[in-house]
């Protein structure tokens, strides 16, 4: 294929192999952020942007221990190549964990992957061509959305409203696109403890939006990986457990033993469940027994539905001082979601203020963030933004919003007396900074 029209067929200087590259790579691009994100990593700054699982609640000598048991009885096999849909044990064990959530399903449904990314990924693959339509409730997961560009996907957003997905949203948008001649591959919905809104669905609204997407003939594609953490102990019942055809479950370890554990999973009907696992051979071949035996020793000889608990008191702890201080210290005109369960509270500024404009002046001040633009597919957000209060301790999360308050107020100062936003806003740069961890 010739390159672009005046350009060399090297490609250019920065990139020599820039024509080569597929057509699909357009939607690879990386977030405006990230420079920022390298200047939220230094130690001055309160980061409420990544949702990292707070590790230091996990035992390491109960890590080392566990480490070392598994080695000791299934080493050999651990260091091995394994199968493509991942160890007989530990599907069984998902299978006796995702019965929490009412899901009843044999172990062959289960693929173990690595981490609930790559079954994103693996579904979107083998579901999508360029061009076609899923739907996705507004705001959405940044890193499915990213996995949405990748395979050239068109995502129709979906409104969401203080109880998550709107079903008559999601009714008009069906409706809408059925008279345009398309059918989406799959309506995509985080219903548990919501990444970014913080929201959970309640169980009616669960089986609403099931019926509509029953009587449309569209697939569901539950994304689960909070709903083991709920504040006040209660495990909502998933999607899943109620129509083992028409819903994908997908589910994960890294917020409930740890991330870089890099295991997660998929619940699906058989035929999909075939096609994932070859998908995933394809990837990785398998996924690593390493990480797959450490899962299942761990779950065989700890009391791990304690550890739960544990992590469920930590994030409670930190989801109270966040709220606690909004209430402080946001000033009239700041709205904020109040979640019972998971990592992320969203914040909606006021009215005129836009979070990815003053993102610079907020890491400035020293505290960080996600701009609410981050998690829709055309732009939309610019109002709100995402804090999570799961990795710093509750007195630093405390002044972080205090940090943060003082920046709305300057801003809406600033709009006050400039008519816009952001004027006179210092620039900030993250020459010699070290790479923060994405935003998940």
């Amino acid at each position: 294929m010739a390159p672009p029209s005046g350009e060399s067929p090297l490609g250019n200087r920065l990139d020599p192999h820039l024509a080569r590259y597929a057509k699909r790579t357009h939607g690879m691009t990386a977030s405006e952020i990230r420079s920022l994100f390298a200047v939220a990593s230094r130690p001055e700054v309160v980061s409420l942007a990544g949702g990292m699982p707070n590790i230091a609640a996990l035992s390491m000598e109960t890590v080392s221990s566990t480490v070392a048991n598994m080695l000791a009885t299934r080493g050999q096999v651990a260091l091995q190549y394994g199968s493509g849909n991942g160890d007989q044990r530990l599907r069984e064990q998902i299978c006796e964990m995702v019965g929490l959530q009412g899901i009843a399903p044999h172990p062959d449904d289960v693929i173990v992957t690595v981490g609930s990314q790559m079954a994103l990924d693996l579904i979107t693959r083998i579901f999508c061509d360029p061009g076609d339509v899923i739907i996705a409730e507004a705001p959405s997961y940044v890193g499915a959305l990213g996995v949405f560009r990748a395979y050239q996907v068109d995502v129709e957003h979906v409104a969401m409203d203080e109880h998550g997905l709107n079903p008559e949203a999601l009714r008009e948008t069906l409706k809408t696109l059925a008279a345009q001649g398309k059918t989406p591959k799959f309506v995509y919905t985080i219903p548990t403890f919501h990444n970014p809104a913080g929201l959970s669905q309640p169980q009616d609204r669960r089986m609403e939006i099931l019926q509509i997407c029953q009587s449309a003939g569209v697939l569901i594609i539950e994304d689960d990986p909070y709903g083991l953490l709920g504040f006040d102990g209660h495990i909502p019942q998933a999607i899943r457990s109620h129509d083992s055809d028409g819903v994908i479950y997908l589910g994960s370890f890294s917020k409930t033993f740890a991330a870089g554990i890099r295991v997660g999973w998929a619940v699906a009907p058989h035929g999909v469940r075939e096609k994932l696992t070859l998908a995933a051979e394809s990837a990785v071949l398998c996924p690593p027994a390493f990480s797959q035996l450490t899962i299942s020793t761990y779950l065989d000889t700890q009391p791990w539905m304690d550890q739960i608990k544990i992590f469920r008191e930590v994030y409670r702890e930190r989801r109270d001082a966040t709220l606690e201080a909004l209430t402080q210290y946001m000033p009239e005109g700041t709205t904020w979601t109040h979640p019972t369960g998971g990592f992320y509270v969203w914040v909606t500024l006021p009215e005129g203020m836009d979070g990815t404009a003053m993102l610079p002046r907020a890491v400035t001040a020293r505290v960080a963030y996600v701009p609410g633009t981050a998690f829709y597919i055309n732009g939309d957000g610019r109002q709100s933004i995402r804090l999570s209060y799961s990795f710093p301790e509750p007195d630093r999360i405390r002044e972080g919003v205090r940090r943060l308050g003082g920046v709305i107020n300057e801003e809406l100062k600033l709009m006050h007396t400039f008519g816009t936003l952001g004027a006179a806003r210092p620039s900030v740069s993250s020459q010699g900074s070290t790479p923060g961890p994405d935003v998940v």
